[in-house]
């Protein structure tokens, strides 16, 4: 009884379109594991992760503790494969804020549930994305020759990934919508990384598929959060 009311819990509020994207993705996921002797993390990071980003483009708290299992996951996992940026971006940074988001995301709750939403959306200005687009380019230039001298490989791709993610987070912590036009980018990002990784050797397809299931959330997630800061803004809802 106390699982079906848990279930009931987690798939409340769902569309149709995000139990069949979660379902199909699942399937793949499990197809791969079996057909390509796949890992056991690599499936539950990939699994994982994917409830984890259907939630943020939800806007549920919840997200962070499936991130919480994600990331640890997926930090071995990258740095198996020589991947240190991505390592180090999950295991130091993306898993402790999962955290720090949990308690952020609590203070920012909203006082009117729109359609189960529990976060209030804010938006991003000019100026912000000028400031954004400037340290970004800096900061991939600097970690890219750090990655450099620690022997990492595709250090480029591995940097502005890693940069691109460190700000989508901090805008999604801060609740913007625009965080989302950011992960697509990341998403895409991490799929050339992956794919290239995987053909030096390894067998973790389901993190690829992970990171393909990511590019689609993201783009649902971008118009969620658009709907969401709409109807925040509509009469008798708090704005953010």
């Amino acid at each position: 009884m106390m699982n079906r009311i848990g279930e009931i819990y987690l798939f409340k509020d769902w569309t149709l379109f995000e139990k069949v994207w979660l379902a199909v993705f699942t399937a793949v996921n499990l197809y791969l594991f079996f057909t390509w002797d796949d890992t056991m993390l690599g499936l539950i990071s990939s699994i994982s992760g994917m409830l984890c980003v259907v939630l943020v483009a939800k806007g549920k708290i919840s997200n962070y503790y499936f991130g919480i299992i994600q990331t640890a996951a997926y930090a071995y996992i990258s740095y198996t494969y020589q991947l240190y940026g991505e390592a180090m971006l999950n295991g130091l940074f993306y898993l402790p804020i999962q955290f720090i988001g949990i308690y952020l995301w609590r203070k920012n709750q909203t006082s009117e549930s729109v359609k189960g939403e529990d976060v209030a959306v804010k938006r991003m200005n000019a100026k912000a994305w000028i400031t954004f687009i400037v340290l970004t380019l800096a900061a991939s230039f600097i970690y890219a020759i750090l990655l450099t001298k620690i022997g990492g490989k595709q250090v480029h791709v591995d940097s502005f990934a890693v940069v691109l993610s460190i700000g989508a987070q901090i805008l999604m912590l801060k609740c913007y919508a625009e965080q989302w036009v950011v992960w697509i980018a990341v998403n895409m990002l991490s799929i050339v990384l992956w794919g290239t990784a995987l053909k030096t050797g390894g067998n973790d397809y389901t993190v690829l598929v992970m990171w393909t299931a990511f590019l689609f959330n993201s783009v649902y997630g971008y118009m969620n959060w658009l709907k969401m800061a709409r109807e925040q803004k509509a009469p008798g809802v708090r704005a953010a």
